[in-house]
């Protein structure tokens, strides 16, 4: 007499709800990094453009319309700006800086700190909001 054994161990595993979960990870991460903003200063109303850069800024320098100036989120003078910015960029040099300025402030402003930049080698992007 042959006696079978009726219950049978299945010693596999199923790894899709493991998948399920390292796609749902991935999607909240992507989304939530998206939502974090330079410590740029608020209440500024940036020049529209229809172009957007994806590079992501290190440090940022914003200009109000009554010309005070930000480095990072603290106020400086003019004339402090450049050793303000050579002492934050002295650690990394591919630093890219962000540029937030008012459209209300004059040209001739952002031309100053474009000078700046370019004496110093450093990568200025122009922040602006998307038409």
């Amino acid at each position: 007499m042959a006696l079978k054994r009726r219950n049978k161990v299945d010693s596999s595993f199923s790894m899709s709800s493991m998948t399920d979960i390292v796609f749902l990870l991935l999607i909240f991460f992507m989304i939530t990094s998206t939502l974090v903003t330079p410590q740029a200063v608020k209440n500024l109303d940036l020049p529209q453009s229809a172009h957007q850069v994806s590079a992501k800024p290190n440090t940022t320098i914003s200009v109000t319309k009554d010309l005070k100036y930000y480095v990072g989120g603290e106020e400086v003078s003019f004339d402090q700006l450049e050793s303000r910015l050579q002492a934050v960029i002295s650690a990394s040099p591919e630093t890219y800086v962000a540029l937030h300025v008012d459209v209300s402030v004059p040209f001739s402003v952002v031309g100053d700190i474009r000078d700046i930049a370019i004496k110093n080698k450093y990568k200025l992007i122009l922040a602006t909001r998307s038409k």
